[in-house]
Parts: structure tokens; C-alpha cells; sequence
């Protein structure tokens, strides 16, 4: 079996088919890791949505912030955006299979044996991946029980924005959710930043990017993330790799190899401007 990852699809169907053929991907034999912020945004949300769930046996998917909106936007507790393109989704007859799937993939994975962290956003770096683990499970539980419309109800939201072990209820899963598939920088405590979307280079006084930061526990553990476009998948470590290309920002969509980190690119016809 090989083993592949592959940063945020977001819909861009035609991309992802280039980059699995470039590599003869097997479902019947291969794995893909998917990296969150699996839909939305780009050109065929629906087409992506429905080939991972017909190979979702081959598949380690995590949620990103547009996957959870996505579910919002199905459970009432969010109207779409005129950017969002999941209208053909929640129209569709397989849509309630669909979601039902989505609600059951974690925040974060991790393979012990070929020592890879999975999550969107990266590892907070005040966790190690056994907390993370444990942290993404208080998730996974919320959002697989009839608790998930409160979850859901109220996930959006910046506050509070430094992790506390003793954070309870409702501020305590969105700190969890934000680290997960938000996160970018943070200051000197850990706490997060959420407007900066630049690069490495501008980051502004008095902050970090978490795989950066000072106190970061995780400083040996090979972490695959997306959600940070600008980066253009550099961290300027060996051991971090950043998935989130910025293909549905016409840029391309990257595949990586667990066994040997070979990479493999697909790029689109330009389409949105950030």
C-alpha cells in the first residue's frame, strides 16, 4: 500500500483527478490522506464530495473550517455565503449519506507507525499529539451524538482565543475547533490571531507561526496541515509539510507521497483573487 496526502481540495475536482492519475492511485490498494476544507469555494464541490465518499474506505480525512461550515449550513445553523458552492450538495438525494459521513471524520489523525500527524491547521504549539488526539476525540463525540445542533449553533466565533486545560462547555470545544482549522499564528502564549493571512515574512510583532513558536512541544513530530495558502506550502522545516497550495485560488493543488515526500501538482485555469 502507498501511502498520499493531499492539502485543501476545496472543490477542485478536476485537479485532484490530475494529481491521482499522475501517481496511478488505487483505491483498492492505496491510502489518501486529506487534509481538510475537502469542499467549497472551488468549481465542483459536489463532484469531490462524491468520489471521496465512494472511496471513503481508502481514505484518513480530517474537518476543516469549510467542511464544518458545511455541516452548519445543512443542520440551520448557518446561511451560505454568495462565495459558497455547496448548493448541489444540499440538493441533492445523497446529500443526507454525505453529511452523515462528513460528521464522523475527526480533527486530526495520526499514524504511529509511519510517525504522520494529520490535522488542518497544524499542531497548537502547546500540545503534544497525545493531547491533540485526546482534545480532537472530545469533538468526535460531540459531533456524532445528538449534541451536534448546540455544537454547530454555536461554533463561529473568536473567543476565547488562548487554551485553557480548564475550559468546560461551549468555550472549550470552539477553542479546540479554532486550533484545529483555523490556527496560523500565534503570540507568545499560544493565543490566536485570526485576521493575519499572509506569509512567513510579515508576520506582525509580538507573534508566531505555531510551527515557529518558541514553546512549540511538537518539535520532532513529522505534522502534515493545510489552511495557510500563502505559505505555498513552505515552513522551512523538513520534518512540516504544508499542503494548502492555493489551487482554488488558481494556483495548484499538491500531493504529496508519505514514503519518500515526492510531490505532484495539478494547477487550474486562474479563477479567484484573494
Amino acid at each position: 500500500m502507498t501511502q498520499y496526502a493531499v492539502g485543501d481540495i476545496q472543490g477542485c475536482y478536476t485537479e485532484l483527478m490530475d494529481c491521482l492519475n499522475q501517481v496511478n492511485f488505487n483505491p483498492d490498494q492505496d491510502c489518501l490522506w486529506v487534509a481538510g476544507d475537502m469542499v467549497n469555494r472551488g468549481p465542483d464541490s459536489l463532484a469531490t464530495l462524491a468520489f471521496l465518499y465512494e472511496n471513503r474506505n481508502s481514505l484518513r480525512c480530517v474537518l476543516g473550517n469549510h467542511d464544518l461550515h458545511l455541516l452548519a449550513i445543512y443542520f440551520g445553523h448557518r446561511q451560505a455565503k454568495s462565495s459558497d458552492t455547496v448548493d448541489q450538495i444540499l440538493s441533492h438525494p445523497d446529500c443526507d449519506h454525505w453529511m452523515e459521513w462528513l460528521r464522523q471524520q475527526p480533527l486530526c489523525q495520526y499514524d504511529s507507525h509511519n510517525q504522520y500527524f494529520m490535522s488542518h491547521a497544524g499542531l497548537p504549539p502547546q500540545w503534544s499529539i497525545k493531547q491533540a488526539l485526546s482534545y480532537s476525540e472530545e469533538i468526535a463525540s460531540v459531533l456524532n451524538s445528538e449534541a451536534i445542533n448546540a455544537f454547530l449553533a454555536t461554533m463561529y466565533g473568536n473567543t476565547p482565543s488562548h487554551w485553557q486545560t480548564d475550559l468546560s462547555g461551549t468555550d472549550r470545544l470552539r477553542c479546540i475547533t479554532n486550533y484545529f482549522t483555523r490556527m496560523r499564528i500565534c503570540d507568545i502564549k499560544g493565543g490566536l490571531e485570526f485576521d493575519y493571512k499572509g506569509g512567513l515574512a510579515d508576520i506582525p510583532a509580538g507573534y508566531y507561526a505555531w510551527f515557529k513558536h518558541p514553546h512549540r512541544q511538537s518539535i520532532n513530530d513529522r505534522i502534515i496541515f493545510g489552511h495557510w495558502a500563502s505559505l505555498g506550502g513552505y515552513t522551512d522545516n523538513n520534518t512540516l509539510f504544508g499542503l494548502d497550495t492555493a489551487c482554488v485560488w488558481g494556483q495548484h493543488l499538491t500531493l504529496m507521497q508519505l514514503d519518500n515526500q515526492q510531490y505532484f501538482t495539478a494547477s487550474p485555469a486562474p479563477r479567484l483573487s484573494q
